[in-house]
């Protein structure tokens, strides 16, 4: 049997099995069960979070030859082939190469025929909002007035380049990003399922890679397996990806913290060694940093931060406080910016880490002013009648040379 990718094989079938979609499941599955059905669906979010997967499922809820019903029952005729794209009353368009007037003629020359077999046609286009202005304008009379056995499912990951006229007849759904800790317990399952031993470190990195997206989590989570020989570890990922551990940066910091140039150099020298590539490692250390802020202002939560609180370093979290934090950040963002017109990556990321290293002593604009008044009222109150003078502190104006 030939392989297929977890993100294919693991596609959900019914509105129960939708990841982190619960507002957009009880929905639909209430319309179906009391025959409220529109005539047109707008499905709308980040790629990768089951926009295709629902209306596929929708399609069979509707033609399934059990319903129109919530749970499919997916071993009819009509629900096996519409999980095998056969179906010839779910027609399945590509918005952005079917985007002309002509390919919308065509559409609206198809729904004066009815079903095939099933009880609707169900046209679900994605990336709806690929379609030329034209193709909308051409679209919009048959989206409001359809025949009863007509329904259109638009999916799209841009909705403000979807026409306003277009989206005033469609119900709309928005379809959220997938927390981490969803996404980390469906890797879990898939793991289970396959047989495989996994850290849950290593199932972290992988969603929180992903951003969200279930489908870049299986994505990630394939070529991982494909490494892993069937033990998914952090430490092996790390070292086939070229990517620096907690433990590494903590040490970092601490060299940083310390003043300690020369430790730090020659650890930044065995990451780069080691097969990281710089800008790699400016992610992560900007990572690493944005964690420490974070939980220096008291954010204690793991998937927040990336780690346990108490794995970070305490003698970093010590030495700055959140000024110096931000400063790093703001650093760290600069320089990874900086990068793509660099002479030498390399030289762009001693120099911050040389930076990084006398932090403590930088003082903010804020601070520096805050400073400043201080000394005036000092002063001030010495002389009795207030200090102004030329550039902030100095002699009186009365008793300089004009």
């Amino acid at each position: 049997m030939a392989y297929e990718v977890t993100a294919t094989r693991r596609r959900p079938k019914t509105f129960d099995e939708l990841a982190g979609q619960e507002f957009v499941a009880a929905t639909l599955k209430s319309s179906i069960e009391t025959g409220r059905i529109a005539h047109a669906y707008l499905f709308s979010g980040p790629r990768g979070c089951g926009k295709t997967s629902t209306a596929r499922i929708l399609a069979r809820s509707l033609n399934c030859e059990r319903g129109p019903t919530a749970q499919p029952c997916g071993v009819c005729p009509s629900c096996q082939e519409i999980s095998r794209g056969a179906s010839l009353d779910i027609i399945e368009i590509d918005g952005a190469s079917n985007n002309s007037v002509n390919d919308v003629r065509q559409i609206k020359d198809e729904v004066l025929f009815p079903p095939n077999a099933g009880r609707y046609k169900i046209y679900i286009i994605d990336e709806v909002h690929m379609l030329s202005g034209s193709a909308f304008n051409a679209l919009l009379k048959t989206i409001e007035e359809p025949p009863p056995y007509i329904i259109f499912i638009f999916a799209t990951t841009e909705l403000h380049k979807v026409p306003a006229t277009i989206k005033s007849r469609c119900q709309q759904f928005n379809f959220r990003l997938i927390s981490l800790e969803t996404i980390q317990g469906i890797l879990k399952a898939t793991c289970a399922e396959m047989n495989i031993e996994a850290e849950d470190e290593a199932l972290f990195w992988i969603a929180k890679e992903s951003t969200g997206s279930l489908r870049d989590a299986y994505t990630v989570f394939d070529q991982v397996a494909a490494f892993s020989g069937g033990h998914i570890r952090a430490a092996l990922i790390r070292e086939k990806l070229g990517l620096v551990g907690l433990d590494t940066l903590n040490a970092l910091g601490d060299a940083c913290a310390a003043n300690d140039c020369a430790g730090a150099f020659a650890l930044i020298d065995r990451i780069i060694d080691g097969g990281a590539s710089v800008e790699q490692f400016v992610i992560d250390l900007a990572g690493y940093y944005r964690s420490l802020l974070l939980l220096k202002s008291g954010v204690t939560r793991e998937s927040v931060l990336g780690y346990s609180p108490d794995r970070f370093s305490a003698a970093v979290l010590e030495a700055l406080d959140l000024i110096h934090l931000e400063q790093a950040l703001s650093l760290l963002l600069s320089l990874y910016r900086d990068l793509r017109y660099s002479v030498s990556p390399r030289f762009e990321l001693e120099a911050a880490v040389s930076k990084l290293c006398w932090l403590k002593r930088w003082v903010s604009p804020r601070e520096l002013r805050d400073a400043v008044a201080e000394v005036r009222e000092l002063l001030g109150g010495k002389n009795g009648d207030g200090l102004k003078s030329e550039g902030g502190i100095g002699r009186p104006l009365a008793g300089r040379r004009s």
